[in-house]
């Protein structure tokens, strides 16, 4: 379990329509002759000091969640990132989060033999211009239902730490503290046309 880079072109086009239909719509009309897409989880990340450092955007494919994280203002270099299993972000440090999301109970990191967290990640890589994205698929995750919901009674964040993750050492693969944090929210959107 876990995500999974690079099986993902079709459904991040899907996710990259419909990030743009969610930015561009403003609400269905009443006569809409296409009926309103499934939900997304959306999270919007937050530094302590307020900021916005981008979004991520999680929709269900088969067999599993589909994920796209844009950063953007952020300082240069690689960083953890990590779906936590609380839906609060509450700064300065975010420890209101808890820890990785991890309902199958895998220990940290896909170098780990006994991991990894089905919110585990690759490094983000950060470029000089401050913006980075990672697409990822996590096998077996769903959204609303099931043994492993993302968005079950007390929710979900997302959190970019300060440094690197070392895709091994349990909890969180000393990937520094919590810059920033968004808690995901469950969205439906009408098709642009």
């Amino acid at each position: 379990m876990g995500s999974r880079l690079g099986k993902t072109s079709g459904a991040i086009i899907m996710l990259t329509g419909l990030s743009l239909s969610l930015s561009a719509c403003s609400g269905g009309s009443a006569d809409s002759e296409v009926a309103p897409a499934e939900s997304i989880a959306r999270a919007t990340l937050v530094g302590a000091d307020q900021a916005q450092y981008g979004e991520v955007i999680i929709g269900e494919g088969d067999g599993g969640l589909i994920v796209r994280i844009d950063a953007r203002g952020l300082e240069p270099g690689p960083r953890g990132v990590h779906i936590h299993e609380v839906g609060k972000c509450d700064a300065p440090d975010f420890k209101s989060a808890g820890g990785h999301w991890n309902p199958t109970d895998k220990q940290h990191g896909f170098d780990n033999p006994e991991g990894a967290h089905m919110g585990d990640f690759f490094n983000l890589v950060i470029r000089e211009d401050g913006t980075g994205s990672v697409e990822a698929t996590i096998d077996g995750g769903n959204l609303k239902e099931g043994a492993n919901a993302l968005m079950d009674a007390d929710g979900a964040a997302f959190i970019v730490h300060a440094g690197p993750d070392d895709m091994k050492t349990d909890p969180s693969g000393e990937s520094g503290g919590r810059v920033a944090c968004g808690v995901f929210a469950l969205q439906k959107f009408e098709p642009v046309r």
